[in-house]
């Protein structure tokens, strides 16, 4: 085991990557980092990571900002309920803790949205605490080394890999620091030993991986549960007038909460749409939208048809999305009040809409039709 830690940080020294979380022992720092780099690479939260540093240098810093502003911040990474869980653990570390983030394992486990994994890498990276960090890279490692075929998605698999990891740690070695080794094996894991076409011909542990000599790299390691996928069909309609549009926040108990968009009706309209827009799409129903030549009339309300777009798509863990969007102009100044209080909406000038914190699906419909 001394041996295994020895050439994976010596592999380490000689291959990291130079990255801005790994020059800082400041908690908040890291687990700023392993926030975003949840269900994220490194390539993608990158320009997140140094775009919050720069906006909320502490934790003092992000208790104190609005939580538009942060989601805003967020816009794009997705799975956007972390932002929220980061926002109600740095009030309660500001309210509860005197600003001090916790940098120990049992400490950062009783923090909103930290899980052991994240706990021990932010305990090992802060303050050298002797406790094994298990995500999937570290899965991957040890998985095709020692060819654990137990499955990484039950309990009792995920129990034995994590005693593995522990007892792979180096434990009271000064020069070898469980910070550098727990860095090492998630840095081999993404960058080495990747999930397809891993480098088995330079790896240092060639010899005695288990997957390399029985050619099972691509089995290991083994995820019995399958996701399963929602199919969700999205109808926007992008009221405007005059250069404003109208926009709402997405509630609670869904996707993108916080989030703002544009009216809609999902699937089939039930009892509870609004009466416009329930007469906007069953008039535009029976007409070829995509290839209107000229503006149209809504029956007898004070707007028009414009346009109507192709269908976006937008695929999540467990959803995929197919959305369209109808514009429709508002012919009468009087009527946007009234039809954006029909609606839950307001109406925004585009600087207005730039600053708003929005699903990525919207940003590209904005940026193809308006921006």
């Amino acid at each position: 085991m001394h041996d295994f830690a020895f050439k994976l940080i010596r592999w380490y020294e000689e291959n990291k990557r130079d990255l801005p979380w790994r020059h800082t022992r400041d908690p908040y720092l890291i687990w700023l980092s392993e926030i975003i780099l949840q269900q994220t690479r490194v390539s993608q939260g990158l320009p997140y990571y140094l775009r919050f540093v720069e906006a909320l240098p502490t934790v003092r810093d992000f208790a104190a900002a609005q939580e538009q502003d942060i989601l805003r911040l967020w816009q794009g990474l997705g799975y956007y309920s972390r932002a929220r869980n980061m926002h109600l653990t740095a009030k309660f570390v500001v309210g509860e803790l005197g600003g001090q983030f916790p940098s120990t394992y049992a400490a950062l486990l009783k923090l909103k949205g930290i899980g052991p994994y994240t706990a021990a890498a932010i305990a090992s990276f802060a303050s050298d605490e002797e406790v094994a960090v298990v995500d999937g890279n570290v899965y991957r490692v040890l998985a095709r080394l020692f060819g654990l075929s137990d499955d990484i998605g039950s309990p009792k698999g995920q129990k034995k890999f994590a005693e593995l990891a522990s007892d792979l740690l180096p434990k009271g070695q000064s020069q070898l620091r469980p910070s550098v080794y727990n860095q090492a094996i998630m840095e081999f894991g993404a960058t080495h030993c990747k999930p397809s076409a891993p480098n088995c011909l330079a790896c240092p542990f060639q010899t005695s991986c288990f997957a390399f000599a029985h050619k099972q790299q691509a089995g290991l390691p083994i995820k019995v549960k399958k996701v399963k996928t929602k199919q969700r069909q999205i109808q926007y309609v992008v009221f405007g007038h005059q250069g404003r549009l109208l926009m709402k926040p997405r509630g609670s108990g869904d996707i993108w909460q916080g989030l703002y968009d544009f009216p809609l009706v999902e699937g089939e309209a039930g009892t509870n749409v609004p009466p416009v827009l329930r007469a906007v799409l069953e008039i535009a129903q029976a007409r070829p939208l995509q290839h209107l030549a000229v503006p149209s009339p809504v029956g007898d309300w004070p707007l028009r048809f414009v346009r109507g777009s192709g269908v976006y798509q937008h695929i999540l863990t467990h959803q995929r999305l197919s959305a369209t969007f109808l514009q429709v102009e508002i012919v009468d100044e009087h009527f946007v009040h009234s039809l954006a209080e029909q609606l839950g909406a307001a109406p925004y000038w585009p600087d207005e809409i730039v600053a708003l914190p929005k699903p990525i699906l919207i940003v590209k419909y904005l940026e193809d039709s308006f921006f």
